[in-house]
């Protein structure tokens, strides 16, 4: 099967990069599916959103984003997240509570509901 080499990075550091067969991604025109020779597309991710990259070794990495880019080209997919998290690194409790939490920020509700969906979907 053919591959791509992909990146996953945020603002304050670099998430995952390495080979995968499938990258899929919450866009602001929809979920997009990457495999190898995909035409180049630039989108933007959404707020609370989830990417979910397969790698060549079978394993699924799914982390939540927040905001963003995703630039595509025939062999690689780079995805450039003002924030992101891997599904297994959040605490599903602290997310929870930010939900509850009526004075939260707009923003970090957000946040809290893209973590969720990336925990649902690991």
């Amino acid at each position: 099967m053919a591959e791509m080499t992909v990146e996953l990075v945020a603002v304050e550091r670099r998430l995952w990069s390495g080979t995968a067969t499938l990258v899929s991604a919450q866009t602001t025109e929809g979920e997009i599916g990457i495999m190898y020779g995909h035409e180049p597309v630039l989108g933007q991710l959404v707020d609370a959103g989830v990417v979910a990259i397969t790698t060549t070794d079978g394993e699924r990495v799914v982390a939540a984003v927040h905001g963003g880019f995703l630039s595509v080209t025939g062999t690689s997919v780079t995805v450039l997240a003002e924030s992101a998290d891997f599904a297994g690194d959040i605490d599903v409790d602290a997310a929870k509570a930010v939900l509850a939490d009526t004075t939260a920020e707009d923003e970090a509700i957000a946040i809290a509901k893209g973590q969720l969906r990336a925990v649902e979907r690991a």
